[in-house]
């Protein structure tokens, strides 16, 4: 008996989305994939009218379709853990809701998955339509997951990518509150591909992604995957201690040759210094300690406030 429901399923985090969504609802029902596809819209709740479309596309749509209503706001990486634990297709794509990702692109993907037994597959793109803040901010980002997450050199973390079911499901077990999907996956498997796309410009609105957000996803990657902050925290308390000891030796040499430096701006530029790498290092502590705080005290990943399915649809696309 086969464990997966369908062939397929498209996890979608919406947030800001109630103009994009029908278009891109209506695009994916129109895939033909053997075996069965559904749609998994995950309401990241959106302040716009978000939630009443995806209810309306509940309604009104012939394919599966799963809404998942979260309580309030947790961002897209937990928006995404929450459609991934309601996804039942033995392989599963996740994609934005902005129409950047043409929807025909998402049968090749999963047939490319599917094709060479790929646990996860990765798009990249030939010309990214981001600002160029974004794009610099996915480079840096980029560089940095090649030292944390054991990333392998020179694939590139997109939204767009296809997991399969045995990944998805080893990934939700992590219940931490700070999730970073890339990072969950490069836990579980090695046997990533990677496949070329077209990116296209977005149609309409701004990018939800603020330099407030992209900095919280950078700190749950730099911080939930490796203890290399903390061993770059002791090299660079090292560093400053050297640096302190030769102050020291050539303070005793001067004034073992009669000539004692004066005044009290070296002495207060050194003690700066000196408390600048101390809280920082303290600071690289205290966020971890936070966090295993805030998951020892049960904060949650997401709250699901309500599933909604299409039932006659759902045995439509099982039968």
């Amino acid at each position: 008996m086969n464990e997966y429901a369908f062939a397929l399923s498209i996890v979608v985090p919406v947030y800001n989305g109630a103009t994009s969504v029908p278009t891109l609802v209506e695009a994916l029902s129109r895939l033909e994939v053997p075996g069965g596809l559904e749609i998994v819209l995950v309401n990241d709740c959106s302040p716009d009218n978000s939630l009443a479309v995806c209810r309306a596309l509940a309604a009104e749509q012939s394919v599966p379709l799963t809404v998942v209503n979260l309580a309030r706001n947790f961002g897209e990486h937990n928006a995404v853990m929450a459609g991934l634990a309601q996804a039942r297709g033995a392989y599963i794509i996740t994609m934005d809701d902005d129409l950047q990702n043409p929807p025909e692109e998402v049968t090749r993907l999963w047939e490319y998955a599917r094709s060479n037994s790929y646990d996860v597959v990765y798009t990249y793109y030939a010309k990214k339509e981001h600002a160029g803040w974004r794009n610099l901010g996915s480079r840096f980002t980029n560089w940095c997951a090649d030292m944390l997450i054991d990333k392998p050199k020179g694939l590139y973390l997109s939204s767009f990518r296809c997991v399969s079911g045995f990944t998805a499901r080893h990934v939700v077990a992590h219940s931490g509150p700070f999730p970073y999907v890339d990072g969950l996956i490069m836990q579980v498997t090695q046997n990533i591909g990677r496949l070329e796309v077209k990116h296209l410009a977005r149609a309409e609105g701004r990018s939800n992604y603020t330099l407030r957000r992209l900095l919280r996803l950078f700190l749950s990657m730099f911080l939930n995957f490796s203890v290399m902050p903390l061993r770059m925290a002791t090299l660079a308390g090292i560093g400053v201690a050297a640096l302190g000891v030769i102050g020291a030796l050539w303070v005793i040499l001067e004034a073992l040759r009669g000539d004692p430096p004066q005044g009290w701006a070296s002495l207060m530029a050194v003690t700066l210094v000196l408390a600048g790498v101390q809280l920082m290092m303290l600071g690289v502590v205290g966020e971890y300690l936070g966090r295993l705080f805030l998951h020892v005290n049960g904060k949650p990943q997401y709250v699901v406030r309500e599933v909604i399915r299409n039932e006659a649809a759902d045995k439509a696309g099982r039968s």
